[in-house]
C-alpha cells in the first residue's frame, strides 16, 4: 500500500507589464487591470480577441474542454500569495510565497478531476498562476496579456479547469520575475489506475535563491543583467575577442553600492555546452532548505520510493544523485518512458523526472549539484540511525552514469504516432550577455507576435541555438516528442545546447494562444518568448 507524505509548504515595472499595457491600449489582446476585492469567475474577462486567431475564452476552447470528459470530483483549493518571512535553514529572508511556506503546499488531484483554485493576491503588485506542463483550457493558463487579466493586489481569481492527465507538474506566476521569489508549488496528478508499485513517495523541489539576501531581489538582478557587459568587463559571455580567456569559476562581479552584484562569471559546464548561467545565487535549496539545515525524508530499509523531481530554479540546471542508490527513471515531464536506470539526472529549469529507488539501510545524501556553479543543495534520506551527511558531500553517483532526456524513449502507450509534419516552424535562438538581448529570431517579445498553427495539424518546431548559452525551452498547453531520436520522450520543456538544434513534434489539439519561451526567468524577461496561435 502506498504511503504518500505531503511536501512541506513595490517592484519595478517589467517587460510583461509594459507589453500588457500596450495590448490593452491597442485593443488587440486581453489584458486589463482587474481591480476590487471580489472573486472573479475566470470567464468572460477578455477584451477583443486577436483578429484571425482563437479567442482564449472562445467556443473552440470550450469545446476542447468538453472533450476532456465529465465526471471526477471538484477539488476546491484556496491559495494566498503574500509577503512573508521564510526560514531557509539558518537564514531567514523576507520574500513572497504561497501560504507562508516554501515550497508552497502541494496541490494534489486525481486525473479526471476538476481543479477550482482561488488565488487571493495580497502582494503589492499584480500576479497570476501558470500551470506548468498541463494541457488545460487556454483561458486558465495564467499569462497576463495573452490569456487573462492580471490578478490585481487585493483581488482574487478562480482558476477552474479539467485535469486530464496524471503526472508531476507545478505552478508559478507568469508575471515578471516573480517565479524567482518563493512563489511556486508542486501539483501532483494521481493516476486512478496507477501502474507503478511503491511504498512511499517523496516530492523534491530544487531551487536557486537570491530574494531577500543582503538586499537582493530578482528585479534588481534583472536590472543589473540588462546593463550588459562592456569590453574588458567581467563576463566573457558572447564578448568579441574573449573566447579562451580564463575566469575564476563561480565568482561574481564587483558589488554595487546597495547590494552585492549577482552577475555570474566564468561558470562553465561541459554538460551544458559551456556557459552554465547568468546569476550567482547565494543559496541553492531542496524543498526550501539549504545544505547546512537540510530537509529529511524517512523510510524503512527495502522500501520502494517514488521520487518526483521538479526544478523550480530561475537560472540553474541541477545534476541530482542519491548517494548509495541507483535510480530507475519512469517519467519525464509527467509522461511515462521506457524504464531506464541511471546514477544521476540533469534537470533544466522547468523539467521534471520521476524515479524509483529501493532504499538502503542508513542515512543517505540526496545531492543536487548546481551544474557549473560549484555549489550544491542537499536533502537527506533516513532509513536508520546515524549522523547527517556534511553539507559539502559529493556522492560518487554524481560522476557516474548520467541520464539526459535524449537517452529516453516514450512508453508505447504515449508515443506520438508516426506522421509527417503538416507545418514546420523554425526559431533561431539569439542574443548574448553583452547586450542582454535574448530573443527568438532577434525579435524580443512583442504584443503582436503570433506563429500560426491550425487545429489537427502535426506541427514540427525546430530550434537552432546560435548563442553561447543553453536554453530550456517550454511550450504551454502541449507536450511534444523529441524528434531528434526515434520514439523520443514526451516533454513540455527541453534543453537546447549552444550551437545545437532541437527538433520536436506536437499535435495541435488544444486551441488557443500559447506561450513558447526560455524557462530561464531572466532570458524570458529580456525577450526570449513568443506565442503559438491557433488560427480561427
Amino acid at each position: 500500500m502506498r504511503n504518500i507524505p505531503r511536501s512541506p509548504q513595490p517592484s519595478r515595472v517589467t517587460r510583461r507589464t509594459l507589453l500588457g499595457a500596450s495590448i490593452a491600449v491597442a485593443g488587440t489582446g486581453v489584458l486589463a487591470g482587474c481591480s476590487g476585492s471580489g472573486q472573479d469567475s475566470g470567464h468572460g474577462n477578455h477584451g477583443a480577441p486577436p483578429e484571425g486567431y482563437v479567442d482564449p475564452a472562445g467556443p473552440e476552447v470550450a469545446a476542447a474542454e468538453r472533450r476532456r470528459g465529465s465526471g471526477g470530483q471538484v477539488r476546491e483549493v484556496s491559495l494566498t500569495a503574500a509577503a512573508t518571512r521564510l526560514d531557509l535553514g539558518g537564514r531567514t529572508v523576507r520574500s513572497w510565497s504561497y501560504g507562508g511556506e516554501l515550497p508552497g503546499k502541494e496541490v494534489r488531484v486525481t486525473a479526471g478531476d476538476t481543479l477550482a483554485l482561488t488565488l487571493a493576491n495580497h502582494l503589492p503588485q499584480p500576479t497570476s498562476l501558470h500551470w506548468h506542463g498541463l494541457a488545460l483550457r487556454n483561458d486558465m493558463d495564467g499569462v497576463p496579456g495573452v490569456t487573462q487579466r492580471p490578478v490585481a493586489p487585493d483581488a482574487a481569481f478562480t482558476y477552474r479547469f479539467k485535469v486530464s492527465h496524471p503526472g508531476t507538474y507545478w505552478f508559478h506566476p507568469h508575471s515578471g520575475t516573480q517565479q524567482d521569489r518563493g512563489l511556486y508549488a508542486p501539483l501532483i496528478v494521481d493516476d486512478p489506475e496507477e501502474p507503478l508499485s511503491y511504498d512511499k513517495e517523496w516530492v523534491v523541489v530544487l531551487d536557486d535563491w537570491v530574494d531577500g539576501v543582503d538586499g537582493s531581489t530578482p528585479d534588481a538582478v534583472l536590472e543589473e543583467l540588462r546593463k550588459g557587459m562592456s569590453p574588458g568587463g567581467h563576463s566573457g559571455h558572447d564578448m568579441p575577442g574573449m573566447s579562451g580567456m580564463s575566469m575564476t569559476s563561480g565568482s561574481a562581479a564587483s558589488p554595487g553600492p546597495s547590494s552585492p552584484s549577482r552577475m555570474m562569471m566564468g561558470a562553465t559546464s561541459e554538460l551544458l555546452g559551456g556557459d552554465a548561467g547568468d546569476v550567482a545565487y547565494p543559496y541553492y535549496l531542496v524543498n526550501g532548505r539549504t545544505a547546512k539545515a537540510p530537509s529529511s525524508f524517512r523510510a524503512r530499509p527495502g522500501d520502494r520510493i517514488r521520487i518526483r523531481f521538479v526544478n523550480a530554479g530561475g537560472d540553474t540546471a541541477f545534476r541530482v544523485a542519491l548517494g548509495g542508490h541507483e535510480m530507475t527513471v519512469t517519467h519525464t515531464d509527467g509522461y511515462p518512458v521506457r524504464h531506464a536506470t541511471t546514477d544521476a539526472l540533469l534537470l533544466g529549469m522547468g523539467e521534471r523526472y520521476d524515479v524509483l529507488v529501493t532504499a538502503g539501510d542508513g542515512v543517505f545524501p540526496l545531492t543536487a549539484l548546481a551544474e557549473g556553479k560549484k555549489a550544491t543543495a542537499l536533502a537527506v534520506l533516513r532509513t536508520g540511525g546515524g549522523a547527517a551527511p556534511a553539507a559539502s558531500v559529493r556522492p560518487k553517483e554524481l560522476e557516474g552514469r548520467l541520464l539526459t532526456a535524449d537517452k529516453l524513449r516514450a512508453a508505447d502507450d504515449v508515443a506520438l504516432s508516426g506522421r509527417e509534419p503538416d507545418r514546420t516552424l523554425r526559431f533561431q535562438l539569439t542574443g548574448g550577455m553583452a547586450a542582454y538581448d535574448w530573443a527568438f529570431d532577434k525579435k524580443p517579445y512583442a504584443a503582436d507576435q503570433r506563429h500560426p498553427v491550425r487545429a489537427g495539424e502535426r506541427v514540427r518546431l525546430v530550434f537552432a541555438n546560435s548563442t553561447s548559452m543553453w536554453h530550456p525551452i517550454h511550450l504551454h498547453g502541449h507536450t511534444f516528442s523529441l524528434a531528434n531520436v526515434a520514439g523520443g520522450p514526451r516533454k513540455d520543456t527541453a534543453i537546447v545546447l549552444p550551437n545545437g538544434t532541437l527538433t520536436v513534434d506536437l499535435d495541435a489539439d488544444n486551441p488557443g494562444l500559447w506561450m513558447l519561451h526560455c524557462h530561464n526567468v531572466y532570458h524570458s524577461e529580456a525577450g526570449m518568448m513568443t506565442v503559438l496561435g491557433y488560427r480561427s
